[in-house]
């Protein structure tokens, strides 16, 4: 049996905790409530950006696997703090960093999007992710740590709710066979990483030397449209066709005005203004987890949804 830490517990550190743990290793979950973890395993109520407290939780653990995430309208200021606590854990306790990432440090790009482009985000967000790998990969570099970081897309999945693009603002409408509005393009190609996928691959780098030093991408199924997905989904729930509608430049601009959700996502509205579409044949190439196939993933969102929408009456 391993020692692990996980950092965050939104969907993709609750799976990865779950996955680690019924390989029978023993996982502490690092919050700052320190409440929410499933049975089984530890949790532990610590502000993650304290690189001393961290260090100490991680003592003796073979790997970090760093999930967290700041509320978006504070990623710019309170990112880079928790990536440098991280690497500092993870160079004092010699743990190997996992860092979660995104697409975002690329910024708006033509094409499908692999491992070699540069990092030429334009955004604030996209300039402090990209940062944060920068400084992981720097000390890596240096022979300081071990950082691998795996990058995702949009989430899509169980346990995926306000956060998600195809989650809160989407599936609880179409169950009521209710229109869906969504940003930008619903015809054009998107690429969604399925949150047990991202875990999986999460957990098979840690292990991987010839993994780490470098970035990854999650294994992830053939890019489908919003209204592609929608589709699917309401024949996985059993309801009728429903109509899909993309939010217009003004409209966003208009209720950004009021809510502070909708000013952040002005910055990666290109993500859905046009294909956005992730290339992971190189994890593909090298490692063993593949991407769950669509058809599976939508079964499983659209019976999570239902339950979850049953049991609050």
């Amino acid at each position: 049996m391993s020692s692990y830490v996980v950092v965050g517990y939104g969907p993709a550190g609750a799976e990865t905790a779950r996955l680690l743990a019924a390989k029978g290793h023993s996982v502490r979950v690092v919050t700052r409530s320190g409440r929410g973890a499933q049975p089984g395993v530890e949790q532990v109520a610590l502000d993650a950006a304290d690189a001393g407290r961290l260090t100490e939780v991680a003592k003796g653990a073979e790997a970090i696997f760093h999930c967290a995430a700041p509320p978006y309208h504070r990623w710019v200021k309170e990112w880079p703090p928790l990536v440098s606590s991280a690497c500092a854990a993870a160079e004092a306790s010699g743990a190997v960093l996992v860092l979660l990432g995104n697409l975002y440090g690329y910024g708006p790009v033509r094409g499908p999007m692999d491992e070699s482009l540069p990092l030429a985000a334009t955004g604030p967000k996209g300039r402090a992710r990209a940062a944060g790998w920068e400084e992981a990969c720097e000390r890596h570099r240096q022979g300081r740590i071990r950082a691998v970081e795996v990058r995702a897309s949009d989430f899509f999945g169980p346990g995926v709710t306000s956060g998600g693009h195809l989650a809160g603002r989407v599936v609880p409408r179409l169950l009521r066979g209710k229109p869906v509005s969504t940003l930008g393009d619903p015809d054009a190609p998107h690429s969604w990483s399925y949150v047990p996928d991202v875990a999986r691959a999460l957990v098979e780098v840690a292990g991987e030397e010839r993994a780490w030093g470098r970035a990854w991408h999650v294994p992830t199924a053939p890019a489908l449209s919003v209204r592609e997905m929608v589709a699917l989904l309401a024949t996985a729930s059993g309801t009728g066709p429903v109509a899909v509608r993309g939010l217009p430049p003004v409209m966003l601009d208009a209720l950004a005005l009021f809510s502070p959700l909708m000013r952040e996502l002005k910055e990666i509205r290109y993500q859905f203004d046009r294909p956005f579409v992730v290339d992971s044949s190189a994890y593909e190439a090298g490692f063993e987890v593949r991407a769950t196939p669509v058809a599976a993933q939508v079964e499983e969102v659209a019976a999570w949804w239902a339950g979850r929408l049953a049991g609050k009456g």
